[in-house]
């Protein structure tokens, strides 16, 4: 699998993209399950190949060359094409609402064309479509996102810091509203703008991605992993990591594959 993956250094950029990403390989699977990731992305889809159809939530969607995805809570089907060559864009969550004019939690759980909420995307697919290597994407995806620069006030950066941390799920509601500086309820109201979920609905998502994580990385007893994730006991860790992606914690760690958060299934 060729894959690469870049931060942004420049604040300017970091205010908008938290990171990009770009896999272009040949597959020997018929199917990719995408876990739920806690992730605002933009995907530019440049795989030479007929309509790559996904499932999530029980619908079913050809993917567009360019689309917006938010945060999941159920894993995502791909159909997978012989040939994949995908580009995202890890948002920082609050700047969907300032460049887009709508809030991420209005694309979790789904798939939207992305030229249907700026048509200057047909142009950007094409212009990076025509480049011959990751690194030239990169820089004109720098370049758009200097002329949409975006002058965070240091809550609302605290709040994208929040959702993308690999912890801060073992606080309260009260003890994390005041780390982040806003009431209670205010608080509430921007995490469900970003997520579509309340603070605490957010805290017990953190806990599975917390978990995903440990998983992934570490050889640690799921027993530990439950217990380093704040769950209360192993079957409330289970029924809530089967309630985001339709398997136990140990089918999970039986089938993962290289990339943290998917599983390949039916070799062709």
């Amino acid at each position: 699998m060729n894959y690469n993956y870049y931060i942004p250094k420049d604040p300017v950029t970091r205010n908008i993209i938290h990171s990009i990403w770009q896999v272009d390989h040949f597959t020997f699977f018929d199917k990719e399950y995408i876990m739920p990731k806690g992730i605002v992305e933009i995907i530019f889809n440049f795989s030479d190949s007929s309509p790559i159809i996904a499932q999530l939530s029980n619908s079913k969607y050809r993917l567009p060359n360019c689309f917006i995805n938010g945060f999941n809570t159920a894993p995502i089907q791909l159909q997978l094409p012989r040939h994949q060559t995908f580009l995202g864009i890890l948002f920082q969550p609050l700047a969907v609402r300032k460049i887009f004019g709508s809030h991420a939690a209005e694309f979790s759980d789904i798939t939207v064309d992305l030229t249907l909420l700026d048509t200057g995307f047909h142009s950007l697919w094409h212009q990076l479509a025509e480049q011959e290597n990751f690194n030239n994407r990169v820089s004109i995806l720098l370049n758009w996102a200097k002329r949409n620069f975006i002058e965070w006030r240091p809550q609302e950066q605290l709040i994208n810091n929040f959702l993308y941390a690999v912890n801060q799920h073992n606080l309260s509601v009260k003890e994390l509203a005041n780390s982040l500086c806003y009431s209670p309820r205010h608080l509430s109201r921007k995490i469900f703008e970003a997520t579509r979920m309340n603070t605490e609905e957010i805290l017990l998502y953190k806990k599975y991605l917390h978990a995903i994580h440990l998983i992934h990385h570490t050889d640690l007893p799921l027993t530990a992993i439950a217990y380093q994730c704040q769950f209360s006991d192993q079957s409330h860790f289970i029924k809530s990591f089967k309630a985001y992606t339709t398997i136990t914690p140990g089918e999970y760690k039986r089938n993962k594959s290289s990339v943290k958060g998917h599983l390949y299934k039916d070799v062709r």
